[in-house]
């Protein structure tokens, strides 16, 4: 069984086609980036994936489950959390309030009140905040937070909803040389039973962090397989660097 099957999905917006039958499927436990050059169409594949967008045509499949046009509420029940590419936080709320409420988004609005549920469920949001490194600044407001920081806290919002599909949307937008190595020392952490869908502009990592790499191009699958087989593909340079000097250096082996 598959964590995730795409079939033939088609996006339009206006006279724009943002996807033009894309067909993807990831494996549970695999590691795959989506790259592509902008415009490609990976962000408006995240939206139809997570429920954001319905696709014109075509259908998701999630651990099996047709899940198409479910809305992001009814996907995170049913496994699939993720990160945006700019993080949407409440300033004066702390790193632990917003873990708790991610966590609390799941739950039956009849035992959110029970003294020993969230007893333990602030147990298992400080757990997840440990693990991304936050725990002793779990209890302040987040806008003093580093903004590298604020994107932990947004990980530890998707996982602490235990999902068994994680979508990382350019994780590494924004962030100084210090925040990003620290992100990527966290990313790479990731349980391998995890499953993990990757857009990222940072090349080196997207192709480091994957077990196989899927290329869009004017919303369609250009190239899909083994990191660095993808990355010396002529066509890939041609379209993803314009196959100028910068970019068949940025793709040699």
């Amino acid at each position: 069984m598959l964590a995730l099957e795409l079939r033939h999905l088609y996006k339009s917006f206006g006279g724009l086609q943002a996807l033009a039958g894309v067909s993807l499927e990831v494996a549970p436990g695999e590691r795959r980036s989506l790259v592509g050059p902008n415009g490609a169409g990976k962000s408006t594949l995240f939206r139809v994936v997570g429920g954001e967008h319905r696709p014109d045509r075509g259908e998701v499949f999630l651990f099996g489950e047709r899940v198409t046009g479910l809305p992001p509420h009814r996907l995170a029940r049913k496994g699939l959390a993720r990160t945006f590419q700019i993080a949407s936080l409440f300033p004066e709320k702390t790193a632990l309030e917003h873990v708790l409420l991610a966590s609390l988004a799941l739950h039956p609005l009849r035992h959110r009140a029970l003294p020993h549920h969230l007893e333990g469920l602030e147990g298992r949001a400080l757990e997840v905040l440990d693990g991304v490194g936050l725990l002793e600044r779990a209890r302040i407001p987040v806008a003093t937070l580093a903004y590298g920081e604020q994107r932990l806290v947004e990980l530890a919002m998707a996982l602490v909803q235990g999902p068994r599909l994680l979508l990382l949307d350019e994780p590494l937008a924004g962030l100084a040389e210090e925040e990003r190595a620290r992100v990527k020392r966290i990313l790479q952490g990731l349980p391998r039973e995890l499953t993990v869908l990757l857009i990222e502009h940072d090349l080196d990592f997207a192709y480091g962090f994957a077990d196989r790499v899927t290329v869009l191009h004017q919303g369609q699958v250009l190239r899909e397989g083994p990191p660095e087989e993808v990355r010396r593909d002529p066509e890939v340079v041609r379209v993803y660097v314009g196959g100028g000097p910068e970019g068949s250096e940025a793709y040699a082996p």
